[in-house]
């Protein structure tokens, strides 16, 4: 109720829609960020005289204390702390990955509490461009040190881990806390994410099965990567269609996971907590310390793989996936616990969607105009574990139904995925295997 007495909340003037068009304008990804926030107590700001002074403290209460992760925010300083004095460069990757995981779950409620005053459709539209922020960001600094494989193993990485961990996780928890109950979900908002997963998995495989069907690699070199693009704007333009199709079209198979919360929350999640104008800053903010934690991280990966003796490929697609987006993931989680899957599949197969749909190409685009020769290329053990992951996925989907036994099969295929990378001790400035291979077998029939 403090959202309607307080008038700095109120600062873009009214609020547009009713409770329930604001709420429609809510992705999974919202609901799944919002089960770890916790209710702020503005009994003792309420009390204080100054206006400004309140409103301040208002806004700190509700974005850095409004989430049960605060816990994991004085890692953003320690991490800056041990940059600027030289402390162990795995040390500075370490807390800068701590750092980014309350901020990614900020950025989350940072744009719900926006898309209050903008409406469900921008709001949708914002949520679909910030709801991989940390991702989208961490591939950018990474390209602009020209550390391209980084940026591949990141981006396949957290494809991985919410198709297998994340919905894993999600159908095996939730399968055991209702063994008496048959859950069920939506297949039509699957079957869309999975189509557009398979045309993703297509724009992978065809610049790997070109380079791999030709007798020398120098002749595909130049081809491959145009391929690379044409297919990476093919993929943007799939995904402007998959939002009109998600927000505007077909709303409905999307919002069809709301209808059942809609009596049972309290009005405190109906209305804003902080204004429109405050939100725009604070989000303005976190996308900065995001930037810099993200370039911390880009710039000590390699020396933490060689202090902890792991591989780039396994910190890139295993840690950075699980620890950055870990508030998502125990969101998604919680839902399933509570046997609402709809929630659980969209945040899972919606991030995997948005990743390999968006951001990925995005990136494409991106090096093209830095000058930097970035393709689809994943090689060959990546790309075959991307496709397996899928396939795997869509058949665990087809039927609408769920139990644990299904969670279990995921999980387990990606220990064994993980194990894979973990044994891999390829370093990163490593050139594709399939090259060498490619180039041996040139060699020997030239001879």
């Amino acid at each position: 109720m403090a959202s309607l007495q307080e008038p700095w909340l109120l600062e873009n003037g009214n609020l547009k829609g009713s409770s329930k068009e604001i709420r429609h304008g809510r992705t999974a990804h919202n609901m799944s960020s919002s089960s770890l926030r916790k209710k702020s107590d503005l009994t003792l700001v309420s009390k204080v005289r100054c206006g400004m002074l309140r409103h301040l403290l208002t806004n700190l209460q509700e974005v850095i204390l409004g989430t049960k992760l605060t816990v994991l925010f004085p890692a953003i300083p320690l991490a800056i702390a041990a940059e600027c004095y030289g402390f162990g460069r795995p040390w500075v990757f370490g807390l800068s990955l701590l750092g980014l995981t309350p901020l990614a779950e900020r950025v989350s409620f940072l744009t719900e509490q926006i898309a209050y005053y903008t409406g469900p459709t921008v709001g949708g539209l914002l949520n679909a461009t910030c709801g991989n922020a940390t991702e989208l960001i961490i591939a950018i600094f990474a390209l602009w040190q020209h550390k391209i494989e980084v940026v591949k193993y990141s981006l396949l990485g957290s494809i991985l881990s919410n198709l297998l961990l994340v919905l894993g996780t999600s159908l095996f928890c939730g399968g055991i806390a209702n063994l008496g109950k048959e859950q069920k979900y939506d297949r039509r908002q699957a079957d869309v994410n999975t189509l557009l997963l398979l045309l993703a998995l297509l724009c992978h495989m065809l610049p790997l099965l070109f380079r791999i069907s030709a007798a020398s690699v120098s002749l595909t070199e130049v081809p491959t990567l145009q391929l690379s693009r044409v297919s990476s704007i093919i993929m943007l333009l799939a995904y402007i269609t998959y939002i009109i199709f998600q927000l505007v079209t077909h709303r409905q198979l999307f919002e069809a996971q709301e209808e059942s919360e809609e009596h049972g929350d309290d009005l405190s999640e109906e209305t804003p907590v902080i204004g429109f104008w405050s939100g725009i800053v604070w989000l303005v903010g976190m996308t900065a310390v995001i930037a810099l934690l993200s370039e911390f991280v880009v710039g000590t990966i390699e020396d933490a793989s060689e202090s902890w003796g792991l591989s780039v490929s396994f910190i890139s697609i295993i840690l950075l996936p699980i620890v950055g987006n870990a508030a998502e993931h125990a969101g998604a989680v919680i839902f399933a616990f509570k046997n609402k899957l709809d929630i659980s599949l969209g945040v899972a197969l919606g991030s995997a969607t948005q990743i390999s749909m968006f951001v990925v190409p995005l990136c494409v685009i991106v090096a093209w105009i830095l000058g930097i020769e970035m393709d689809l290329n994943f090689n060959l053990l990546e790309t075959g574990a991307l496709a397996l992951s899928i396939i795997t996925t869509a058949f665990t989907l087809q039927d609408g139904t769920s139990h644990y036994l299904k969670g279990l099969a995921l999980l387990l295929c990606y220990v064994v995925i993980g194990a894979c990378f973990f044994l891999s001790k390829t370093p990163s400035s490593h050139g594709n295997a399939i090259d060498l291979g490619v180039k041996s077998a040139a060699g020997v029939i030239g001879a």
